[in-house]
């Protein structure tokens, strides 16, 4: 089948002799890829160079399910996914390709009068949020909301995963404060954001900190550098009172300690499959216990996207196929792209 393979340090092309696995094991499901969407680690990936299929989501129909699937996917249904591209261990599966599989738990149904494109969108940002806010920091979940009111910084509200923390964060009761380029302030106030600040500015955390007269305790970084871990720093409270903690969330490991009195989370997408992972050289240990995480989280999150709870992000549909994304990849890389999604349509259903 045809398959977008990294081949070494930022080198990578459209194949067409890539294998395919027609009897998916375990619990695992075979999707046929019908649209896929880009993200910063695809090409932060092929600078890497594991030689392996990239990519990490997809929308598609099912082709086949493995023998311990529960969960009554059947062969034509639509759905959503993620899959571990890029992955070293498992060089053969990636979003990028005709055919990909995932275990069924990493899977979400598609809701009638939703594209794939749209829907191609959400696997990696939905993944994101529940390990971000929900695992990690421990926020009330969307169906046991908040009774009152709190505030949490959402820095970087445009991007893709920010985009959907907004959504998530008012669903589960909060009072949302982001930072995005002035540009896209409109967009993000329509996502619920009830408070938008210039993340360009040098002042946005201190800003941040005066407006809310210094009692910011929870602040989740969408974006990780270029500024962001200092500027959540500085809008945190300077101090928590009794009976509080100053709690910092990111989507970046290397991200810095801010500050000694903030207790910093991070997540690793990767995990969230149960298998063992090896990252820039680094074996991480299989989590089951993560994999379940995700399993109880997407189911959430298919009920809410099959009742318009929250909306996906905005769709950049760019034509070429397979053979379009190392193009959009390189925008990607050069930051090209804001306030959207790339997405590309690989196949008809």
């Amino acid at each position: 089948m045809k398959a977008v393979k990294i081949l070494g340090p930022g080198e990578a092309k459209v194949v067409t002799d890539a294998p395919k696995t027609d009897n998916p094991p375990s619990d695992n499901v075979l999707v046929k890829v019908i649209a896929v969407a880009l993200n910063p680690s695809d090409w932060k990936s092929m600078k890497r160079g594991d030689p392996s299929t990239s990519g990490l989501d997809f929308s598609g129909v099912v082709e086949a399910t493995g023998p311990d699937t529960k969960k009554g996917y059947k062969k034509g249904d639509r759905v959503l996914g993620i899959a571990h591209g890029s992955n070293k261990l498992e060089p053969d599966n990636g979003a990028f390709s005709e055919y990909v599989m995932t275990r069924e738990n990493l899977l979400i149904r598609i809701p009638e009068g939703k594209s794939f494109e749209e829907a191609a969108t959400g696997g990696a940002g939905l993944l994101t949020v529940g390990q971000g806010l929900y695992q990690e920091m421990k926020l009330p979940w969307p169906n046991a909301p908040l009774k009152e009111k709190e505030q949490i910084l959402i820095w970087g509200g445009s991007s893709a995963t920010g985009a959907l923390g907004i959504q998530f964060a008012k669903l589960s009761g909060f009072e949302v404060i982001t930072t995005c380029s002035p540009a896209n302030f409109d967009y993000v106030k329509s996502l619920g954001a009830d408070h938008v600040f210039d993340s360009r500015s040098p002042t946005a955390g201190s800003e941040i900190r005066a407006f809310t007269h210094d009692k910011l305790y929870l602040a989740w970084d969408c974006i990780g550098e270029h500024g962001a871990p200092e500027g959540c720093a500085e809008a945190l409270a300077s101090k928590a009172p009794e009976g509080k903690q100053l709690r910092y969330g990111t989507i970046i490991n290397a991200s810095p300690n801010i500050r000694d009195d903030v207790i910093k989370t991070f997540s690793i997408g990767y995990t969230a499959a149960g298998k063992e992972v090896e990252i820039s050289g680094k074996r991480i240990p299989a989590k089951p216990e993560h994999y379940e995480f995700m399993s109880e989280w997407f189911d959430l999150v298919g009920q809410l996207y099959q009742e318009n709870k929250f909306k996906m992000h905005r769709v950049d549909s760019r034509p070429g196929g397979l053979e379009g994304i190392l193009e959009g990849l390189k925008d990607l890389e050069n930051g090209k792209v804001s306030g959207v999604k790339v997405v590309y349509r690989v196949a008809e259903p």
